[in-house]
């Protein structure tokens, strides 16, 4: 019998490192307290005759998620002890972007053709392509829950939810 933690088969090669993604999220933290510092000083990081300004909390907490961010960077880039395991490999990183890309698209796709059809088409599509399920199916399964969540919503609710530039709906009525 196999041992299924064995690396029999060849590990798919490393996209990204994890101490590069530490020194990235370091990176990214330290422009976020770098903004808040900014946004501080200018409303008034100092203490004034009836306190401290409204800034002036803002502007230590700033200072510490900098200092913070320096050290994470450090430990990530110079440390001797430094995590250069892998984080996300390519078969990793190919099924994160089979959802994420196709999530982008259907969130622009919002803006032109509406929720509605926008989602019909995102189910079945995922269905279909992810879920192996045979098209008629997905097609209906797609139009069926769209079609609920638009009764739901516009009919029941009278909550409008957006139609799309192109609104293909617009000869509903609604």
């Amino acid at each position: 019998m196999s041992d299924p933690h064995s690396n029999d088969a060849q590990e798919s090669p490393a996209v990204v490192r994890n101490n590069t993604m530490d020194a990235i999220v370091a990176a990214v933290l330290f422009a976020v307290g770098a903004v808040v510092i900014v946004e501080a000083r200018r409303l008034g990081a100092g203490w004034t005759d009836d306190g401290p300004g409204s800034g002036y909390f803002p502007f230590y907490i700033g200072l510490v998620i900098c200092f913070a961010s320096l050290g994470v960077f450090y430990q990530a880039m110079f440390s001797k002890r430094r995590d250069s395991g892998v984080f996300v490999d390519r078969e990793q990183l190919g099924r994160v972007a089979s959802v994420l890309l196709p999530a982008f698209a259907f969130v622009f796709a919002i803006a032109f053709i509406g929720v509605y059809v926008a989602s019909a088409i995102y189910i079945a599509a995922f269905m279909i392509v992810l879920g192996k399920y045979p098209p008629a199916k997905a097609v209906f399964l797609g139009l069926a829950v769209s079609a609920f969540f638009f009764l739901m919503f516009e009919v029941w609710f009278k909550v409008p939810l957006y139609k799309g530039r192109l609104d293909p709906l617009g000869f509903l009525g609604y």
